[in-house]
């Protein structure tokens, strides 16, 4: 490497703090890759991770443009230098890939390699990818390998980190797809119990005014009308079991844990970028904390599908003995004078009503095409 002690040393915290910061699998991977590649100081890098039928579930490079990588084609199968990573525990460091006994060849499109650099990201007992560089931008010029010991001590290390990065990659995106599907069946069940009895008796009405239609019409409408109070105390109860419902994790895991683990569930569901930060907020009475999270729904809601936000970041945090929530989205907005109008559209009266419920006060703030803020402030117990 080109670097001083210090850079470099600077260059590979830099990489290594880069690969802990991210936590979906795929950008892992990118990180890995382009920090190996810069770090190494080579003209291509690449990291296969296996499946379990002889190809790669992810394969991903740096330093080949998109045009390149699809004219190249389909992933590489498990053959050849690549199958000895991932079947070895020993690096693979050759002064020209191509004189291997073990080369196999390349698609037409694909870049000429020559130096290699490769070593496998294991996991314990388990490998569970192969990371290789080519092409030492600086080769040595007795015609010896382009990457030198020091080379592979580092691309070591990188991989030490990159097993411990991918890892907890993987655990981030299990959990969350178990809080998803865990998120899914309790909506199911709740729904079932909530609108399953009103829609019942909504068919029966239906079914008894059709009769009636024909020899009776004056008892038909009447059945009719009772059709239409029926679906909007269903449509009602719906809204409630979608939006209000009080999680079980609730009582078990507090406020702040459960709208932390929903709003990892909006994230990933939505296009939007979802935050949530706490600070200092202590346990608070259960009605409150349930009012809290009610409101916290309804504003998430309404930014998320009728706001059409890009970004809603949520906060809670101590004020005093009590606590208060705030959401915030750079959404279309709109006027709060038009409280009428919009107040019942946007449940702006049930956020209000919970908050005072709870000895609470709830203030929105917004303006047309210039996001809306909803805060709501409880006191302590």
């Amino acid at each position: 490497m080109s670097h001083g002690p210090r850079s470099g040393l600077y260059a590979v915290s830099s990489a290594l703090l880069a690969m802990s910061r991210q936590m979906e699998v795929r950008d892992v991977l990118k990180t890995i890759v382009a920090s190996a590649r810069e770090l190494l100081d080579a003209e291509y890098a690449a990291l296969g991770v296996p499946d379990d039928h002889g190809g790669f579930a992810q394969f991903v490079v740096d330093g080949v443009s998109d045009a390149q990588w699809k004219a190249i084609g389909p992933l590489p199968r498990q053959h050849g230098i690549l199958a000895a990573m991932l079947h070895e525990q020993h690096p693979q460091r050759l002064a020209d890939v191509r004189e291997d006994p073990r080369f196999e060849g390349w698609p037409a499109a694909h870049p000429e390699l020559s130096d290699f650099l490769g070593l496998p990201i294991r996991d314990g007992e388990e490998t569970i990818g192969a990371l290789f560089l080519a092409n030492k931008r600086c080769p040595r010029t007795d015609g010896g390998c382009g990457f030198t010991e020091g080379d592979q001590e580092l691309l070591g290390i990188l991989a030490q980190h990159a097993a411990i990065a991918l890892t907890n990659a993987r655990l981030y995106e299990r959990s969350r797809e178990l809080t998803i599907a865990e998120e899914r069946s309790r909506l199911a069940h709740e729904l079932h119990d909530a609108v399953n009895q009103k829609l019942f008796s909504l068919r029966l009405t239906a079914q008894a005014a059709a009769a009636l239609v024909d020899r009776d019409p004056a008892r038909a409408k009447g059945e009719l009308q009772e059709v239409a109070r029926l679906a909007a105390e269903a449509g009602d109860e719906l809204r409630a079991a979608v939006v209000e419902l009080r999680p079980a994790a609730l009582d078990e895991d507090g406020l702040s844990a459960t709208l932390r683990t929903q709003i990892h569930v909006l994230d990933r569901a939505h296009a939007a970028h979802v935050t949530y930060a706490s600070c200092g907020v202590r346990a608070l009475p259960a009605a409150q904390e349930e009012a809290v999270l009610r409101v916290a729904q309804e504003a998430l809601h309404n930014a998320l599908r009728h706001a059409g936000a890009a970004h809603v970041d949520v906060h809670l945090g101590r004020r005093g003995r009590g606590a208060v929530l705030r959401v915030t989205d750079d959404g279309r907005g709109f006027d709060p004078r038009a409280v009428r109008r919009a107040g019942r559209h946007l449940g702006l009266v049930s956020m209000r009503d919970r908050a005072s419920g709870v000895g609470g006060v709830l203030t929105v703030t917004s303006e047309p095409g210039k996001g809306t803020t909803v805060e709501m402030e409880v006191p302590g117990g």
